[in-house]
C-alpha cells in the first residue's frame, strides 16, 4: 500500500480553514457521542534536554475506522532560529488492518486544526454580532486564529498583544503586506 506524505506546504494547500472548521465540528461531535477514543497525551522530558516529545494517540470508530498518532517535539528555543517550536508528524493508520496510510507535517496541521477548533467554539458560543477580536501572542498560532475567526464572524477590528511589542508590530506588518 502506498503511504501518502504531506509536507507543510501540502497541508496548508490541501486543508483550507473553512473546510477544517467543518471537519473539527464533526470531530468534536463524534468525540461527544463516544465515537472517538482520545486518551491523555504522553510527554517525555529527559533530564538536561531543551525539548520534550509528546505523543497523542486517537481512534475513530465507524464505517472507516482509523488510528491517528501525533508525535511532536517541542523546542521553545526554536523561535530564535526562525523555526516553529513544534516539530513532528501526524500519522494515520487503517483501523481495519493497521497499515500506515499517511504522514503529515504536524506544525501545519496543528496551526490549522487548533485555530479551526477555536472557530467552532466561537461560532457556537460568541454572539452573532461579535466583531472585535483580541489575539494574545504574535506567534505561529496568531495568523491562523485570525483567519479562522474571520471565517465565522465579520471582524471589524483585531488587536494583538505580545510580550514583545516588536513581535506584535511584525505580525501586523505581515498581515498588511499580504
Amino acid at each position: 500500500m502506498k503511504v501518502l506524505i504531506f509536507s507543510h506546504d501540502d497541508v496548508t494547500r490541501l486543508l483550507p480553514m473553512t473546510e477544517c472548521i467543518e471537519v473539527m465540528d464533526e470531530a468534536l461531535r463524534s468525540l461527544a457521542q463516544g465515537e472517538v477514543t482520545l486518551p491523555l497525551r504522553t510527554i517525555l522530558k529527559p533530564a538536561g534536554v531543551k525539548g520534550v516529545l509528546a505523543q497523542m494517540p486517537a481512534f475513530r470508530a465507524g464505517a472507516q475506522p482509523v488510528f491517528g498518532l501525533k508525535a511532536i517535539c517541542v523546542f521553545p528555543g526554536n523561535a530564535s532560529i526562525g523555526k516553529d517550536a513544534h516539530q513532528g508528524g501526524v500519522m494515520l493508520f487503517s483501523g481495519e488492518t493497521g497499515e500506515l496510510l499517511a504522514i503529515g507535517n504536524a506544525s501545519a496541521i496543528t496551526a490549522i486544526r487548533t485555530a479551526a477548533v477555536s472557530a467552532v467554539a466561537t461560532r457556537t458560543l460568541a454572539r452573532e454580532d461579535a466583531g472585535d477580536l483580541a489575539i494574545i501572542g504574535a506567534g505561529i498560532q496568531a495568523r491562523s486564529h485570525l483567519e479562522a475567526m474571520a471565517c465565522v464572524r465579520s471582524l471589524k477590528r483585531a488587536r494583538v498583544a505580545s510580550a514583545r511589542l516588536a513581535h506584535a508590530r511584525q505580525f501586523a506588518a505581515v498581515l498588511f503586506s499580504d
